[in-house]
């Protein structure tokens, strides 16, 4: 714990209580360093090799965190792009369930196809409603609007008893949670979230085979070589799941590597013990102010009805969280300490 306290303290420098993961991670300080680097790179006109170096490096450090071959890895933008590269894989016709009121970028590729059967359930729902002709399910790891954690080892098993396949966001449970992306079809995650890195990068992790996906996005980095792709058609995909990239934003991955080192040091699992301890804390302290969050056992988001209004109230206090649909969502995370969670729980029993 000593190690795992002084790691944190050297990197994180907060002005605020910030208790607002599930919107933005902070950067520790190593990574505002590679950013800074990376910048006077551009600036003095020296080779951007490193910054190249980088962008592998993250691609490797994502795989070990997913449990899943480097080579199964693509890198792109948003998650949006990755969930819409998957959408149009599917034939017309086919069937998609998703979780009800589940995060935007995991959804709305499939609805704007047009010709698709996209089907809601409730979330704790969705693995039983896995049926005869269902294609694919598509869900968030952890909700965003309020941390409930997805039954995945369920899903996947009605999904291989149906042949379907599965897609997981992990956006939200990625550098918190345990992630096996190895044991779904597809995944996606950003990185500017828990996994504490810039915005502009995200990683979608595809099958072996590649799922039936098509690289329609396919610019000269998705190449074999790409330094032999920049002109005319590409003469030859990357043999792995490369052949998905997107040209990087070579900044952002020069400081995402520095963030995947530091979670990687700390390892998820102390990372997820010390978050779940500070959110099972604020949900021990709502109980004794006569508060109830919305059911979410096990994960390190917690969503109060009633409270969103207060957000601003909050802020103006200097304390970070989020008003979502009328609800307060405090998101803990390793730079967090009980410290803040009593000082939320202070300013709400005012």
């Amino acid at each position: 714990m000593d190690t795992f306290e002084s790691l944190v303290r050297a990197e994180f420098t907060p002005k605020t209580t910030y208790l607002n993961t599930a919107s933005n991670g902070l950067l520790p300080g190593r990574t505002v360093a590679a950013l800074h680097e990376a910048a006077l790179l551009r600036a003095e006109g020296r080779p951007l090799t490193p910054l190249h170096e980088d962008v592998e490096a993250c691609r490797a450090a994502y795989a070990r965190l997913a449990g899943v071959p480097a080579a199964r890895v693509a890198l792109g933008a948003s998650v949006a792009a990755h969930t819409g590269l998957i959408a149009a894989s599917l034939p017309a016709g086919a069937e998609v369930l998703t979780a009800e009121d589940d995060f935007t970028s995991v959804l709305n590729p499939f609805h704007v196809r047009g010709d698709l059967k996209v089907r809601a359930v409730p979330l704790e729902r969705i693995a039983e409603s896995v049926r005869p002709g269902t294609a694919l399910v598509a869900v968030s790891a952890a909700q965003s609007a309020d941390g409930r954690v997805a039954d995945l080892p369920a899903l996947r098993a009605a999904a291989l008893a149906h042949g379907a396949r599965t897609y997981v966001d992990f956006s939200q449970a990625a550098g918190w949670l345990p992630t096996d992306a190895g044991a779904h079809d597809f995944s996606a995650a950003v990185s500017f979230k828990w996994l504490l890195g810039p915005h502009g990068a995200a990683f979608l992790v595809v099958p072996e085979d590649f799922g039936g996906l098509s690289p329609i996005l396919a610019g000269w980095v998705a190449g074999e070589k790409p330094s032999d792709s920049c002109y005319g058609p590409v003469a030859e995909l990357a043999r792995s799941a490369r052949r998905f990239d997107l040209t990087p934003a070579l900044f952002s991955y020069a400081g995402l590597r520095r963030s995947l080192e530091l979670i990687e040091e700390l390892g998820v699992a102390a990372i997820g013990a010390h978050d779940l301890a500070l959110a099972d804390r604020f949900r021990a302290g709502l109980a004794a102010l006569g508060r109830e969050p919305l059911p979410a056992p096990g994960s390190a988001i917690v969503s109060v009805p009633g409270l969103g209004s207060r957000q601003a109230e909050l802020a103006e206090a200097g304390i970070q969280v989020s008003d979502r649909s009328g609800n307060l969502r405090a998101a803990f995370h390793l730079y967090n300490t009980p410290a803040d969670v009593d000082r939320l729980l202070d300013v709400l029993s005012g």
